[in-house]
Parts: C-alpha cells; structure tokens; sequence
C-alpha cells in the first residue's frame, strides 16, 4: 500500500517529468514535423553506375571547378546542356557578370511554357582545388538523373519544372548577390514569375553507418534526430513548414531510406548554406535537400571530398524521392499544411 508521503513524492517526481518532456515534445513536433503518413512507393529507379559516371566526371575530369577555373566551367556547363537535351529538356542558359567576367547558370525546362512553376536546382562549382565530389558534384548528378525521370512525365505536370545548375555559390561569392542563385531568383522576382516551389540539391551522396556518426549544430538536436548519418535531411528555416511536410511526406513514402525534416531559425549554423537561401531573399519557398554537409562528411572541403567516398545506392534513392516530390509539387496547388 502507497502511503500518502509516497504518493505526495510520485506526483511531485510526475510533475517534474512533464516540465522536462513537455518542452522537448513541443521542440520535436516543431522543428521535425513527424508524420505517420506517407506516399506510396514509387515505380521509377535510378542506377547508382550513372550516379556514379557523372560524379566522377565532374570531380575528376572537370576540377578543379572553382569560379578561377573557366575552361572547367565552359565543361561543366556544356555537359550539363548535353544532358538536359539528350532528357527531352528545352534547354537555356542565364549569363550574369561578376567584375567584367560573364558566368552561366544552365536551365533545363519540362512541362508548360508558362504559369508557376517548380525549380530544382544544384550548383556546380567547386571550392579552391577540391574535387567537390560530395559538394557539388553529387547535387548536379542528382538534377542531371532527375532530368531524364521527368523526360517520361513532363507532359502530365500541370506545372512548369525547371531545373537550374548553378555556378559562384562557393566563396567568395556565398551568401552576397554575385551567387549564381541570387541572380536567377532574382530576375524571376523582376519578371514576376510565380515560384510554388523551389528544391535546393546540396550534398547529397554521403552516408554512413559507422555509430555517432552524425553531429548537429547544438546538442538539444540529437534528442530528436539519429546519431548514424545514415538518412537525408530536408531543411529550410522556420517560414518554410509547408513546403517541408509536403516534399517530406512525398520522399519518405517513396523509398525505404529515412527521411528527416527540420525548420530551424536561420541563426543556426548550415541551415541557410546554399542555393535555397538566395530565393528567400526574394520570398519564394525554398527548401534545401542534403546529406548534413560538415555535419556528417568530414572530407567537406578537402581534398579528400572524392568520388570513391560516396555511396551512389543511396544516392539513387534520394533522387527518386526528389522526382515524387517534384511530382507531387506540380500537380497540386499549395504545399501541404
């Protein structure tokens, strides 16, 4: 029998425990968005061995890739074209001019010519001398893989698809108006396209499943995120919970890798580290598709990001979440709420 001093201590130790979990209940329900329901599976496949070819043609062939290295950039986007055209794509390209030298952000376009429309970009440069592989070379294999999964689906897309490879979104041009991304955002803004979405591909071929292989930008996160870099992530700052759920949602039901969401403030380190951020400035949705970047590849910026470290299986099914994602986004007219 529980006496009444005992009760009184197991309603006191009750309290303590809701004070404690409530708020990291609250936090979890906020930044991760859980979600019990997922899309079906999807029928398309990417082969990691094309993966693979592309990935290592830009961190071997083409590097260095830096804004410094033109003849590889006049490589990189000539393979890119190719690629978009071979797909079926309606292929352009968007010059912009940084102290009198003439850079090139590389448009593939699927569906209607007109209307709002879906963009799915990656940047192709690279940092200094570094290979890149991960960072960017994965994000480009990815759009370039993308591309020929919406070659059998672009006439049912009720909306415009353009996927945009960009270059100068490494220093030191990162986060001023010289990035690729800025200058394509922007001109949209001044043309006044109507954006609904906007899937940003950075680092997406790193995994692991080495233990405590994932870190995060401070410690309240890894109570609700896993230790093991074995997932990818979909991160945008806290305005973007819409479109979070929605491309979330799409890419969890669509193969068996684990899918995590997270809306963050943007003080927080690495949530606001790529394209996605330029079309913020602008006030389009934008969400950022990755691996976790320096938060799991500790080859990140190194000479040692190479094209042997990434594992293109897993690779192939983030890519056919993004394509199920994209295909959801263009046949509905607003992110999920």
């Amino acid at each position: 029998m529980t006496t009444p001093r005992g009760k009184r201590i197991m309603r006191y130790t009750l309290a303590a425990l809701a004070m404690v979990t409530m708020p990291l209940l609250v936090l979890w329900l906020w930044v991760a968005q859980p979600r019990w329901s997922t899309g079906e599976r999807s029928s398309m496949t990417v082969t990691p061995e094309s993966l693979h070819a592309h990935v290592k043609t830009l961190s071997v062939d083409f590097a260095p890739r830096s804004y410094q290295n033109r003849y590889h950039l006049a490589q990189c986007v000539a393979y890119i074209r190719e690629h978009f055209q071979a797909a079926g794509a309606t292929v352009t390209v968007h010059e912009y001019t940084i102290d009198g030298s003439t850079f090139e952000n590389v448009i593939g376009t699927f569906g209607p010519e007109t209307g709002r429309r879906v963009i799915v970009g990656a940047h192709y440069d690279g940092c200094d001398t570094t290979p890149g592989a991960d960072d960017n070379a994965s994000g480009v294999a990815g759009l370039l893989a993308l591309a020929e999964l919406l070659s059998d689906d672009a006439h049912r897309s009720a909306l415009r698809v353009d996927l945009v490879a960009y270059c100068t979104e490494e220093p030191p041009h990162f986060g001023g108006s010289d990035m690729g991304s800025y200058r394509h955002a922007q001109w949209l803004a001044e043309q006044k396209v109507e954006v609904a979405a906007m899937i940003c591909l950075e680092m997406i071929g790193y995994f692991t499943d080495e233990p405590e292989s994932q870190d995060y930008p401070f410690a309240a996160l890894k109570l609700i995120y896993p230790s093991t870099g074995n997932f990818i992530a979909v991160v945008g700052n806290t305005q973007q919970r819409a479109l979070l759920t929605s491309v979330k949602q799409a890419m969890a039901g669509a193969t068996d890798l684990p899918v995590y969401s997270a809306a963050i403030p943007e003080m927080v380190p690495g949530v606001d580290f790529s394209d996605h951020r330029s079309y913020w400035e602008f006030n389009y949705p934008a969400v950022m598709i990755t691996d976790m970047a320096f938060y799991r590849n500790k080859a990140y910026h190194t000479e040692a990001d190479t094209h042997d470290r990434l594992d293109y299986a897993r690779m192939a099914k983030v890519v056919v979440g993004i394509h199920e994602a994209v295909r959801v986004l263009t046949r509905t007219a607003e992110p999920a709420e």
